[in-house]
């Protein structure tokens, strides 16, 4: 496939609604759609029902027209994996990944279907100069325990401040990735690419929501941070998904370059209750919404635009910088 000048992506859609949004979506004509999780709710421990929760997805006749005209590649989160808030501790994984992987046309002879521990992958997209690399973690399939706080705290103080229960850990070496998918990780980061797109479904970039986000676990997100610096790793840009609202995040803390994380979330779900986050650019939504990173190749200094778009197609808000801008190594 040519570098995609449209990448489109959402998360949080539920399978027993209707969601309109795939209309205004196939109208984009996007070159790709990325899936970041939670794209049906299983929450279950019976497989059958999980399929049947994807065979509701596949019979909505929107995603039907998007499967038709767009290329999907897909992550899970907690809801489709299996249950919420769940990690390596869940009973079915192994199952829930094959009926995952079945859904979105994997392979049947993909690494994604074997792999000792977890579906994560990556997809290289267009040539030279003009390269995107989707680097997909898994953040479920190894996620060590999360550390929640006592149900007093959470009603007291979490509640009233729009934070959810869950505190960064505090075991060493705890981990959302393992150290397998660790090392995977920085294999693909030192791959050359105009654009290192991260999709991940958990939130990346703020620091404390108390919800779950890579803050809980800072052991994993300062390596990634330190590897983008060793490895002058240029041009990374992250989107995510899971928190029922939509923003922009922006951090540049000991980086030679600014992290942009556009959040998209969710295609039917919102949540009123925001949570903080000093990282965020501008204000957030909690109406339902999709992205779209769309690239401008024919510029010498290729112009990105981070868009999220409402159920009507316009923009609500957007960050749009200069590929060099993010490419500080020689």
């Amino acid at each position: 496939m040519a570098a995609p000048s449209k990448i489109l992506f959402g998360s949080c859609g539920h399978q027993d609604k209707d969601i309109p949004i795939f209309n205004t979506i196939n109208k984009e004509q996007g070159d790709l759609f990325i899936f970041l999780g939670d794209n049906i709710y299983g929450d279950t421990n019976d497989m059958a029902v999980l399929a049947n929760k994807y065979q509701k997805l596949g019979a909505k006749p929107g995603f039907k027209a998007l499967k038709e005209q767009t290329p999907i590649i897909a992550m899970w989160d907690d809801h489709d994996f299996g249950q919420n808030d769940i990690g390596k501790d869940y009973p079915h994984k192994e199952q829930s990944r094959q009926i995952m992987l079945d859904f979105w046309d994997e392979p049947a002879n993909s690494e994604r279907r074997t792999r000792a521990d977890g579906i994560y992958t990556s997809y290289m997209y267009g040539e030279g100069k003009q390269t995107v690399h989707v680097i997909m973690p898994d953040l479920r399939w190894n996620r060590d325990a999360l550390n929640p706080v006592s149900e007093l705290e959470y009603y007291t103080k979490r509640k009233l401040n729009n934070q959810g229960p869950y505190s960064p850990t505090e075991v060493k070496g705890a981990s959302m990735l393992g150290e397998a998918q660790w090392q995977w990780l920085e294999q693909e980061l030192k791959k050359p690419a105009a654009i290192k797109l991260i999709a991940s479904s958990l939130q990346l970039l703020p620091d404390f929501t108390g919800w779950e986000s890579w803050a809980n676990f800072p052991d994993d997100r300062n390596r990634l941070f330190s590897l983008i610096k060793k490895h002058k790793v240029n041009g990374v840009v992250i989107i995510s998904g899971d928190t029922h609202w939509g923003e922009i995040s922006k951090y540049q803390q000991n980086l030679d370059y600014p992290l942009i994380e556009m959040t998209s979330s969710g295609l039917t779900e919102k949540w009123k209750d925001v949570s903080p986050n000093k990282h965020r650019v501008g204000d957030y939504t909690h109406n339902v919404n999709y992205g779209d990173l769309s690239i401008d190749w024919q510029q010498a200094d290729p112009a990105i635009s981070l868009k999220l778009k409402g159920i009507d197609g316009k923009v609500i808000m957007q960050s749009a910088f200069s590929l060099s801008s993010i490419s500080p190594y020689k």
